[in-house]
């Protein structure tokens, strides 16, 4: 244990660099870096210092990573099992203020100052996602104190999966994981949230199982639903649909790409006995949303949460052209005057981008748009200002009008 707190060396910045650790920021990229002095193997903790030596914090260090070193604390000397301790509570306790905690997220990376970690419950059972070769060494510990303290306020666990399993773990010099840690158990969890009932598959579900990032968002959209004819694109599970459905809608259409996804998503529909207004269909959105036009379609209220169009700068472009293309497609399906919910979970398509994106939209289609809300994810992933990879989701609900 002693080794895993052992502060191994320094690592010195260059003069001018560190400016996003200066403004708050939890990360320091090999470029920035002058020199790491000292034994320090990849995944050691080392003091990080300004090229005039001021001491700017700890932080675990790798290499491989072009990320190479992530901040542990920006202001304590000193990484032990009560500092750890100390990061688990704080946790638990903003979620016990904040959110829902039957099923949440309980640590949420950097924005938790965990950084490469990533913990969601799912009622009784904890899935953890590893992305850093340093916190991968804390991961037990932080395991173990997580459970204590959920035990201590009524929550015991069952059981724990891991689903490290992301290809970004291939760029820290780490292969890919999935398992249990501990006992095994029935990985196919039900949980409730908004009132509504799911089936999560923690071992094969997309990323952790679930998307609760949205729970708030899901439930905003209750009040646009009773008796209305919906349209949920990129529905994965049925999350959106079952909430339309749940919330009075006359029918839902939901559709995904995923086969895997629409049986999960019937499969919820049945265990909320939805199915009789709730349907699934296994579709290609942008190659249903024509189609639906061409049939001369129209609904009250179209969703669309697709998955993120782009996870690099490079790509943005592209990305640009898919999120214009279903939103001006969702336009013309929704009637005068009914309602879409738009969103994207990229968070290199920044909120300004996104706006325009969705703007040009309108403006290609001839459509209005009266904006009802805006939203980001829900607050057990907190937004850490100055880490800006925190802030990811954006997710708008407009009522859609022709133009007049």
């Amino acid at each position: 244990m002693e080794d895993l707190f052992k502060i191994r060396g320094i690592v010195s910045l260059k003069k001018g660099e560190g400016r996003t650790l200066k403004s708050g920021g939890m990360w320091v990229y090999d470029n920035e870096i002058a020199s790491i002095a000292g034994d320090v193997p990849d995944g050691a903790l080392a003091e990080v210092h300004d090229f005039d030596g001021y001491f700017m914090g700890i932080g675990f260090v790798n290499r491989k990573s072009k990320l190479t070193v992530r901040m542990m604390s920006r202001h304590e000397h000193v990484i032990d099992e009560a500092f750890i301790e100390r990061r688990v509570r704080s946790c638990v306790d903003y979620r016990k203020h904040t959110v829902d905690m039957s099923s949440c997220r309980l640590i949420f990376g950097e924005a938790d100052f965990l950084p490469g970690l990533v913990v969601d419950k799912f009622s009784d059972v904890l899935v953890v996602e590893s992305l850093a070769l340093g916190i991968d060494r804390f991961k037990p510990l932080i395991l173990d104190k997580l459970k204590a303290v959920l035990a201590e306020n009524g929550m015991d666990i069952r059981g724990v999966y891991e689903r490290s399993d992301a290809k970004v773990r291939l760029n820290e010099g780490m292969e890919r994981f999935k398992g249990f840690i501990g006992d095994e158990f029935d990985t196919k969890v039900q949980i409730e949230e908004n009132g509504v009932k799911y089936f999560v598959d923690v071992k094969e579900g997309q990323k952790t199982g679930f998307f609760l990032d949205q729970k708030y968002n899901r439930k905003a959209i209750w009040k646009l639903c009773p008796g209305a004819k919906v349209l949920d694109c990129f529905t994965h599970t049925g999350s959106f649909a079952l909430n339309a459905g749940m919330a009075g809608a006359a029918s839902v259409l939901g559709v995904d790409a995923s086969g895997l996804g629409v049986e999960q998503a019937r499969e919820n529909a049945r265990l909320n006995k939805l199915d009789d207004r709730v349907e699934f269909i296994c579709r290609d959105v942008f190659e249903l949303l024509p189609e639906l036009e061409r049939n001369g379609e129209s609904f009250d209220l179209v969703i669309l949460d697709p998955p993120a169009f782009t996870k690099a700068r490079s790509s943005i472009k592209n990305a640009v052209k898919g999120y214009r293309e279903i939103n001006l497609r969702a336009m013309k399906l929704v009637r005068d005057g009914g309602y879409l919910a738009t969103c994207s979970c990229s968070h290199f398509m920044d909120t300004e981008l996104f706006t325009k994106t969705i703007s040009e939209a309108a403006r290609n289609v001839h459509k209005r748009l009266r904006q009802i809300e805006f939203r980001t994810q829900a607050p057990d992933h907190p937004v850490l200002w100055a880490a800006d990879a925190s802030l990811y989701l954006k997710f708008y609900i407009f009522q859609v009008v022709d133009e007049k």
